[in-house]
């Protein structure tokens, strides 16, 4: 099933004004990557205090999970009451270089409260100082965890925003090879094809999305270039470009939410394509007025939290069955 539009037409002018105003924060002109991992935790805690009626979670803990190369932090979000039978693993967005479990608090606390279900949050490894694969193996290795430590009748969920949702769609890959078996996978504005690294014609020409929603709307294609060059991805690997995984069928069912002004849009459009033509069950919603942040934007904009409710009450009526 795909479903387009939001109830009006044009880019959502309430986003639009805070692209503005968020312009103007001081974090803005500092384009390092200790400057964006700045202005990460700025934005996100500036939309996050916009909230009319931002969740409050029953609990919340910080957790370490053993994995190969070391352990991996992870924050454990418990709902008020809380349904048994799935757990839900969360990849946080941030172009693999930002993003921790303060800039996607509120993300994590909205997918537990709409679930009722645990959610944990996984704080890889981050580019450059950890490059590619390093994120990938943190939340596989978290994801892997998870259901050796789960009782019998509790299921394992993946989810994620942006490169986040690109690691939930490789780990959901990567635990079909394993034998196991997930509920189901959330995505939202995912990053699914980094060949060419965002810089080579014969790829993006693929995604007219990504000329057409090039800048002026909060991500750019420009920052994907930099993102991808610093992550150092190679661009056939299905553990940074789901889309280029040689069989899709069998990963776990599917919910994909793309947005109508962003570049990432149509690569989003295909992934949701391809795993329909696996024969993978998929929910596919594009918000043609919202923006790549939109999943964080819901008291800035009625349309954003409108479209955010729906992918929380999308996976949760895929773990419900």
């Amino acid at each position: 099933m795909t479903v387009r539009g939001s109830g009006s037409e044009g880019f959502d002018a309430g986003i639009a004004e805070w692209l503005r105003r968020r312009a103007l924060d001081p974090t803005a002109a500092d384009a390092s990557v200790e400057g964006a991992r700045r202005h990460s935790v700025a934005v996100n805690d500036r939309s996050r205090a916009l909230l009319a009626d931002p969740f409050v979670p029953a609990d919340e803990r910080d957790e370490r999970v053993d994995a190969p190369h070391g352990p991996v932090r992870v924050r454990v979000t418990e709902p008020v009451d809380r349904e048994p039978g799935a757990t839900i693993l969360f990849f946080h967005g941030g172009g693999w270089i930002a993003g921790d479990m303060r800039t996607h608090l509120q993300h994590m606390r909205r997918l537990a409260a709409g679930t009722r279900r645990t959610v944990v949050g996984v704080d890889y490894r981050l580019a450059p100082e950890h490059p590619y694969p390093a994120a990938f193996d943190d939340c596989l290795a978290a994801t892997l965890h998870a259901a050796r430590t789960a009782g019998p009748d509790e299921r394992i969920a993946v989810a994620g925003d942006s490169a986040g949702a690109q690691l939930a769609a490789s780990v959901a890959i990567a635990c079909r090879d394993a034998r196991v078996p997930l509920a189901g996978q959330l995505l939202i504005v995912p990053v699914t094809d980094v060949a060419g690294g965002y810089a080579g014609p014969d790829t993006d020409a693929r995604y007219p999305s990504r000329a057409e929603r090039a800048e002026g709307y909060g991500l750019t294609r420009e920052g994907m270039r930099w993102f991808a060059e610093l992550y150092a991805p190679p661009g056939e690997d299905w553990r940074a470009s789901p889309l280029r995984a040689p069989d899709l069928s069998g990963v776990a069912p599917a919910i994909v939410h793309t947005a109508g002004y962003d570049p990432l849009r149509d690569e989003g459009n295909a992934y949701a394509a391809a795993l329909r033509a696996a024969r993978v069950r998929v929910v596919h919603r594009e918000w043609t007025t919202l923006n790549h942040g939109f999943f964080g934007l819901g008291g800035v904009s009625a349309a954003a939290e409108r479209a955010a409710r729906r992918a929380v009450a999308d996976l949760r009526g895929l773990l419900d069955g």
